[in-house]
């Protein structure tokens, strides 16, 4: 997956999905200072509610 990519579809749907917010916890490590600002700008967008965190259960 990349941020970026991932970044720009978020910023399209609204929605960020928990498999999706798990992968950017996981590989936090690995950012570069460009993508943890992305990182920060997509917890401020879930802060204002314009992001919002998708939880359906898979059937």
């Amino acid at each position: 997956m990349n941020l970026g990519i991932l970044f720009l579809k978020l910023n399209t749907t609204g929605v960020i999905t928990l498999s999706e917010l798990d992968w950017i916890t996981n590989h936090q490590s690995e950012f570069s200072r460009l993508d943890m600002a992305l990182v920060l700008k997509i917890g401020r967008l879930m802060d204002e509610g314009i992001i919002e965190l998708d939880c359906r259960l898979q059937a």
